[in-house]
């Protein structure tokens, strides 16, 4: 008799709304957590994202929490290696209790990551790569908020082919995941003006060692190389290529490459590398969500440089945190998703995400941005 009036309070509270509180929750605090490259040749870019999200959540934070909730975010260093990510992300899942995944850096980090997040139906959101394996087939439980490494690669091809009339593209991408998705954009973007790449070549991930790759590259002579590939190997491919002899050529690289520190490790050897983008520029303050973002910055990350990579972060942060406080009923991983696809557009003050029951990536919106007089400058198509 108490073991059937036991379960009968159980399920009064559930059909009341009142269910006790999923994973990572409790009355006063979200768990959420993130593998990235905190340390190794990719650092910049997890302690970058790391920044961005932490700035909204302690904006979030100071301001009250998510419903009297506060946000707490821990990190773990997988130094943009796979097998290091498998171990984070169980740990995260299984011993730290995380409510979520948020702000994963690599495409080759999530393709590791993902199995287990969706095995254990934890929402995997905002990673930082365009990877296409991240949106179709669709993932439940995957949201991404930028586009994607085809877009970005659609909208160089554009720029090379269509607007410079350039012919001879190569490409020089890192041998894993992350390269071939890069890899396989710029394929797909060229085939559709009747072109194909007249060179690749290929470095190992956490390695500059891209002299292989430029001595096939350079004998085709290209008009252009498009790199998928992180900031220090990316560099030093630019700057060796610039030393013999490629001086004419168009260098281009996508948003992972991490813009600010490919800047700083090219020099004067950037001056012309065009990179494209999948954030606002970082430095136009005609964007409300700009302006919040550098005040939060300077705030709470006062010795992170303002950046695309920290804004991205930013913007994770924030959608996570609009999309934590529309949900009715309980916060829970299935709530949350239904609410995101449930309410479909979230501003985030001048820049917009649109999300559906089938479509888990918020942003389509590519920029071009290039090195001018050691500046990072919109490019003008």
């Amino acid at each position: 008799m108490k073991k059937l009036t036991f379960i009968l309070v159980i399920q009064g509270f559930i059909f009341c709304g009142l269910a006790i509180a999923d994973v990572g929750i409790t009355p006063d605090s979200i768990k959420l957590g993130q593998s990235c490259a905190l340390s190794g040749p990719a650092k910049d870019l997890g302690t970058n994202m790391r920044a961005g999200l932490q700035a909204y959540f302690s904006k979030v934070n100071d301001a009250g929490g998510v419903k009297g909730r506060k946000i707490y975010l821990i990190s773990k260093d997988d130094g943009y290696e796979p097998d290091r990510a498998i171990n984070n992300t169980r740990e995260l899942i299984e011993k730290d209790k995380v409510f979520l995944l948020i702000g994963e850096v690599g495409t080759p980090t999530s393709q590791a990551a993902v199995p287990i997040a969706e095995k254990a139906q934890v929402p995997f959101v905002g990673p930082f790569t365009g990877a296409e394996f991240l949106r179709n087939p669709f993932k439940k439980y995957v949201i991404n908020v930028r586009g994607s490494y085809y877009q970005e690669m659609e909208e160089l091809a554009k720029y090379l082919v269509d607007t410079k009339g350039l012919k001879k593209i190569a490409c020089l991408y890192q041998n894993d995941g992350y390269g071939q998705a890069g890899l396989n954009g710029i394929k797909i973007a060229l085939e559709k003006r009747g072109l194909e790449l007249v060179a690749t070549g290929t470095y190992e991930r956490n390695t500059v060692a891209v002299k292989g790759g430029l001595l096939k590259i350079k004998k085709a002579r290209p008009d252009a190389v498009v790199m998928v590939g992180a900031y220090k190997p990316c560099a030093e491919f630019i700057k060796l290529a610039k030393k013999v002899g490629m001086k004419d050529t168009t260098f281009c690289n996508i948003s992972f490459v991490g813009t600010s520190s490919l800047a700083n490790e090219l020099g004067k050897d950037g001056e012309g590398s065009i990179i494209s983008q999948v954030v606002r520029f970082p430095y136009d303050g005609s964007v409300p969500l700009v302006n919040e973002y550098t005040a939060a910055m300077n705030k709470y990350q006062p010795g992170v440089d303002i950046g695309f990579v920290s804004l991205e972060g930013y913007m994770v942060a924030k959608f996570f945190t609009m999309a934590a406080q529309a949900v009715q009923g309980e916060l829970t991983r299935e709530n949350f998703i239904k609410t995101i696809d449930r309410t479909g557009t979230f501003d985030l003050d001048g820049v917009i995400l649109q999300f559906g029951p089938q479509d888990h990536q918020g942003m389509d919106e590519i920029f071009l941005t290039i090195i001018e007089d050691g500046q990072i400058k919109p490019l003008s198509m």
